[in-house]
């Protein structure tokens, strides 16, 4: 696991906590490296600190967000798009 001190720029800033910073890879540092969207963003985001910040609404929460890509998803399939 990294060492917090290490980190620089806006990964050394947590406002609301250190959920985040605690982690080995930040959850945007993902969601940016992957070029996932919000929707996948935010469910990376609840899924990685659930257990130390939201507990189970945090995984309603990805959920949430996950269930919103689906419907967005589909229908853009029915629209003939992938």
């Amino acid at each position: 696991m990294r060492n917090k001190d290490k980190l620089t720029g806006a990964n050394a800033v947590q406002h609301g906590g250190d959920h985040y910073r605690k982690q080995p890879i930040q959850p945007w540092d993902y969601v940016a490296a992957n070029g996932l969207g919000f929707f996948e963003g935010n469910v990376v985001k609840y899924v990685t600190r659930w257990k130390t910040k939201g507990g189970v609404e945090d995984l309603k929460k990805a959920r949430h967000y996950l269930d919103k890509l689906i419907e967005l998803t589909e229908k853009e399939n029915s629209n003939g798009k992938k």
